[in-house]
């Protein structure tokens, strides 16, 4: 597999902005809803600035597998709601002050505001999933949003003064709290566009090892930080360096990623999800 260049990876969000800003209107479209609501500005302050990663892997995975089923937009929409539900609680617990070089959530807002916006948020999500013929939708963020509960809480009770993790525990705690969303989205998308049952297996396990590949390279761009996780990783000392060998692992799980898409037929939709693994490895944010 190719290592793409930060240019290079650039590039290819630069191709896929038309993808993005579809999505950008719908989520609006969707706030929109709302705007009666004490809930509207803060709602929109905290979506601004996403990268929409997660909405665009499940567009471009029902569209690569055909668009035969239901719309999935708003389906899209709910994925990037609960990556949004997340990051507030996130940020809460991980008493960060600053987010895409704004006030955190909770800062701009304090801590009250931040509990309840983050309960309307999954009443919005609720109420998207509910327009679906197919309960599988319903189903996959549900699970979704209990294994990054999961996922948070284990990481939570890391104090890296007295406590060291293995790779192995380091993997399946990422694996919880961001590959799992990563992974229902693109899940999620294939269900909605019809996806053999093999072409959904495959899309989840894209998803899963993209999202572990992500996270990976969060880590390598926050190390200067001292993030709790990554301070309390021991790896055997053949393993190297833990910057070295986080990055040799973000590629291997990018290219595992890749794999999984080998039974999918040509398409650019196809070939774009390629593209994000390899940009993956690369963003410099």
């Amino acid at each position: 597999m190719k290592t793409y260049d930060v240019n290079a990876a650039l590039a290819m969000m630069e191709k896929i902005k038309n993808y993005a800003k579809d999505i950008e209107e719908k989520l609006n479209d969707e706030l929109a809803h709302y705007s009666w609501s004490s809930f509207y500005d803060p709602m929109r302050y905290a979506i601004e600035g996403g990268k929409l990663v997660r909405p665009l892997i499940l567009t471009l995975a029902a569209e690569s597998v055909g668009n035969g089923g239901e719309d999935p937009a708003s389906a899209a929409v709910a994925v990037e709601l609960l990556h949004t539900e997340s990051i507030i609680h996130d940020d809460i617990i991980d008493q960060e002050i600053s987010r895409r070089e704004r006030m955190a959530f909770h800062v701009k807002y304090g801590y009250s505001a931040s509990v309840l916006t983050a309960d309307f948020v999954f009443g919005m999500i609720l109420d998207i999933s509910s327009r679906y013929n197919n309960h599988a939708v319903s189903r996959e963020l549900s699970s979704a949003a209990v294994r990054m509960c999961e996922g948070e809480f284990r990481e939570m009770k890391i104090d890296p003064k007295n406590f060291r993790i293995g790779w192995e525990d380091y993997v399946s705690i990422i694996s919880q709290k961001t590959a799992s969303l990563f992974q229902t989205a693109a899940k999620i998308g294939a269900i909605i566009g019809g996806g053999t049952k093999e072409e959904v297996n495959a899309f989840s396990n894209y998803g899963l090892h993209l999202g572990i590949a992500y996270q990976i390279q969060d880590d390598i761009l926050d190390w200067d930080e001292n993030g709790k996780i990554t301070s309390a990783l021991e790896l055997n000392p053949s393993f190297g360096d833990i910057p070295t060998y986080l990055k040799k692992m973000t590629r291997r799980y990018a290219d595992k990623a890749q794999k999984d898409l080998s039974l999918l037929k040509y398409s650019s939709a196809k070939n774009y999800l390629l593209d994000l693994a390899d940009f993956t490895v690369s963003r410099p944010i």
